[in-house]
């Protein structure tokens, strides 16, 4: 068996371990609320570094700035509640436009 082969059964093992440990453990497991809150808020942490790395970086540099003020447009319609159409429209449509004017 191949390296590659090997890794990807360790990693789908590994996967399936850990979507069986939810039902297996319900019940018999109490965490403590400050863990939930530790956790909440590392969701949230993880979360808001994908959306920074996403929306800043492109190939390993800078994106330019047309990237991150559609992302600022699309989270202000998104504070504000607007539908989620209408978000990543705005966000786009706000992207498109520093785009044709020649903001990187």
């Amino acid at each position: 068996m191949s390296g590659t082969a090997l890794m990807m059964l360790a990693l789908a093992l590994g996967t399936y371990a850990f979507r069986l440990v939810g039902p297996v453990l319900h019940g018999r497991v109490e965490l403590p609320d400050r863990v939930r809150v530790l956790l909440s808020a590392g969701a949230v942490v993880l979360l808001v570094a994908l959306l920074a790395t996403g929306a800043l970086t492109e190939g390993g540099e800078f994106a330019g700035w047309a990237r991150p003020a559609g992302v600022a447009v699309g989270g202000v319609l998104a504070w504000r509640r607007a539908p989620f159409v209408v978000v990543v429209l705005g966000a786009a449509a706000a992207t498109a436009v520093l785009r044709a004017a020649g903001v990187p």
